[in-house]
């Protein structure tokens, strides 16, 4: 065949293109089931820092072996709720957590939400509730945890897929993230979540709130949204832990029948 010729240079580039195309198939399906390893190590980990315990993953020999370790130990439940406050049967909340970005595409009265439950070397325990949002340049997420009142924050992680370095992207730094310790997300029963104050000490004294990014105030405004959208679609459950609670009596104290009898018989 005449190397010269078009029919020649159309089917080398065919031939090409289908070599590429199977090599870079054949690289991708190979990868696949490690990326999906990394990435559910990866949420783990986060879900594990939310309530201040995994912090020892980087320098582990064996990274997915101590987050797995650590996740079984701590995380003692996981189930999924609707909007309209109920448990979600046979939902699995883990593959929910996946694909959260699909949740938050639903209307939202289909939506089903994972819910992880931990408990920690003293016995407290935790609820760590997923969120998601948009920043500045793209998705933003992250994991609240709150204590058994289902109302005062006891930890959050925050993660970005491209905020600016040294401003938005801020938000995954301890700076910013320890501020949320202690805060309450309910107000006269209804929840509000965490505000984000523009300013140095703007939120001095508001157990609602925190200071917001310097610099960084679209993407602050971001998290800020995503706590109160986010929440507000836990809203119905949380109520319902909450009332649950509230009115629980605790159990009288029991006198043994012996002592009553020789309490009548004395």
């Amino acid at each position: 065949m005449n190397k010269n010729s078009n029919a020649y240079i159309i089917t080398y580039s065919t031939v090409m293109v289908v070599v590429v195309a199977a090599v870079l198939a054949f690289a991708s399906l190979s990868l696949q089931k490690k990326q999906n390893e990394n990435v559910r190590i990866e949420k783990m980990n986060d879900i594990l820092q939310s309530i201040g315990q995994g912090m020892d993953a980087d320098k582990a020999p064996d990274k997915a072996k101590y987050v797995t370790g650590e996740y079984d130990k701590y995380i003692i439940e996981s189930f999924a709720v609707n909007t309209a406050g109920e448990r979600v049967a046979g939902a699995d909340a883990f593959a929910l957590l996946i694909n959260l970005k699909a949740e938050y595409e639903k209307p939202e009265a289909d939506r089903v939400l994972p819910v992880f439950v931990s408990k920690d070397d003293n016995g407290d325990v935790h609820y760590i509730l997923p969120v998601w949002g948009s920043g500045l340049w793209g998705p933003i997420w992250g994991y609240i945890a709150l204590k058994s009142d289902w109302d005062t924050v006891y930890g959050v992680v925050f993660g970005h897929k491209g905020e600016t370095p040294g401003l938005g992207a801020e938000i995954t730094t301890l700076g910013f993230t320890g501020q949320f310790k202690d805060k309450q997300i309910f107000q006269d029963a209804e929840i509000v979540a965490i505000s984000v104050l523009k300013g140095t000490g703007a939120s001095a004294g508001n157990i609602h709130a925190v200071d917001a990014i310097s610099g960084g105030t679209i993407t602050s405004r971001g998290v800020e949204a995503m706590l109160k959208n986010c929440l507000a679609d836990y809203s119905a459950y949380i109520k319902k832990e909450r009332s649950a609670e509230a009115s629980a009596v605790p159990a009288a104290e029991l006198v043994p029948a012996d002592s009553i009898t020789v309490m009548i018989n004395e």
